[in-house]
């Protein structure tokens, strides 16, 4: 259950980024409410995981959900760069993810 806690966590801080993205294209209202009630929510889904998970694997799954959605989100949407190498480097991210629960 604590692994379902941990996602819901990092589909917060994407979510949380993309308020971020808002406020920087002028919509500073919706903008801040999004951000504010997303990484609360990412936070307190956070707190419950590390109730079961060790604090270096939960942090770290969650900062790399973060880092690897928010990157997709940018290239889908809003036209960043995807070239092959920032690719490779975001795989790196989601194999030290997949390593991280692997060694628990």
């Amino acid at each position: 259950m604590a692994w379902l806690w941990l996602l819901a966590a990092g589909a917060c801080e994407i979510v949380g980024v993309v308020g971020f993205a808002r406020i920087s294209h002028g919509h500073r209202a919706s903008g801040a409410l999004v951000t504010g009630l997303a990484f609360s929510g990412g936070l307190a889904c956070l707190h419950i995981a590390m109730n079961s998970l060790p604090m270096a694997v939960a942090y770290g799954v969650f900062t790399g959900l973060g880092t690897v959605g928010s990157t997709a989100i940018g290239i889908l949407f809003w036209g960043d760069s995807a070239h092959p190498a920032r690719l490779a480097w975001i795989g790196g991210v989601v194999v030290a993810v997949v390593g991280l629960k692997l060694s628990m």
